[in-house]
């Protein structure tokens, strides 16, 4: 007889009355007194946030929900466009074109910045050099780093920055920033701009959210974001217009043609 498994979750449980979520009950202790991002911590992190945290949580989903006509987008549009009968299907589509290229490297940011952040002070100027050599080495770029368009500086990033510094955020990835980007310069040796990931990595790690979370975060928001453009879609729709372009565009060849 195989043994039962002793598995459990933390999060969320059930019975004919109630539900409970991360020790709290949905009905009487959530509804109507947490805000959307109030609820992502306390899912996140079992705790209740502080107003800090929520106001970072919140600054950053507004950052990162809209980014135009990128691929994630599209894809969503013309997806609507051949199924109109699937909304997830097109949101879904979007959320898989979500990606290091157009989304950002927040979380992989992050990760690099807590390396940083439990070390004693004095040592992590050597350490971040040492982080920023080995990718420098294996060829990968500095997540968090440079911008195709925003070459002269990422606009969103004083301004993610002044919002956490307002909150009244610890301040130690914030340090661990500085400390990495003079990394950067001192390794790299040619301008490179701190861009919206860092930003992000940098924010939501003042507000608690673990690193492999963060990926999380920006698939919320993206998904809002996807949802804007579904419904601009039907009601102005672009992809008739999309599809004729790439009709038009890309042409037969032969394998192998000269």
């Amino acid at each position: 007889m195989t043994q039962a498994m002793n598995a459990a979750t933390s999060i969320c449980g059930y019975d004919s009355e109630t539900i409970t979520v991360r020790g709290r009950n949905l009905v009487t202790d959530l509804m109507g007194k947490l805000t959307f991002s109030q609820m992502m911590l306390l899912h996140y992190t079992g705790a209740l946030p502080s107003a800090a945290q929520s106001t970072i949580l919140d600054a950053v989903m507004v950052t990162i929900m809209e980014h135009g006509m990128v691929p994630s987008a599209v894809v969503a549009r013309l997806t609507n466009y051949g199924a109109p009968e699937s909304y997830q299907g097109a949101i879904a589509a979007g959320l898989l074109g979500v990606g290091d290229r157009f989304a950002g490297t927040a979380s992989a940011c992050a990760e690099l910045l807590d390396q940083l952040v439990v070390l004693p002070e004095a040592e992590r100027p050597d350490a971040a050099c040492e982080l920023v050599q080995s990718l420098r080495t294996l060829k990968k770029p500095v997540p968090g780093f440079g911008h195709p368009i925003h070459t002269g500086g990422d606009p969103r990033v004083a301004r993610l920055m002044n919002v956490v510094r307002t909150a009244g955020a610890p301040g130690a990835h914030l340090q661990a920033l500085g400390v990495l980007e003079q990394a950067v310069d001192t390794v790299v040796r040619k301008n490179l701009v701190t861009n919206v990931s860092a930003a992000i990595a940098v924010a939501l790690g003042e507000a608690g959210v673990p690193s492999k979370a963060m990926r999380g975060v920006v698939l919320t928001a993206r998904c809002a974001g996807l949802a804007g453009h579904l419904l601009e879609e039907q009601e102005r729709p672009l992809s008739p217009f999309l599809n004729s372009v790439i009709e038009q565009s890309v042409t037969y060849e032969e394998a192998g043609a000269e």
